[in-house]
């Protein structure tokens, strides 16, 4: 109990640096990371990063707007 309410602490911190989340939405935000890594397990974690990653680049490089190639 004592290591969600850390943890909710630190995410209404991290909120306030990140743009577009208040703090509740921090604190929610860690308390959901944590209850997915004890599920996952560190090859669940490993692949939601990795899938996170992906779908960060494919949103820069539509936002970019790269020409697509024609067929």
């Amino acid at each position: 109990m004592i290591g969600k309410l850390i943890g909710a602490l630190v995410g209404a911190k991290a909120a306030r640096h990140t743009r577009g989340v208040n703090e509740s939405g921090g604190a929610l935000m860690v308390m959901a990371a944590m209850a997915m890594a004890r599920r996952f397990g560190p090859a669940g974690l490993i692949a939601a990063a990795v899938g996170g990653y992906a779908l960060k680049r494919y949103k820069e490089k539509r936002q970019t707007g790269y020409p697509r190639p024609r067929r």
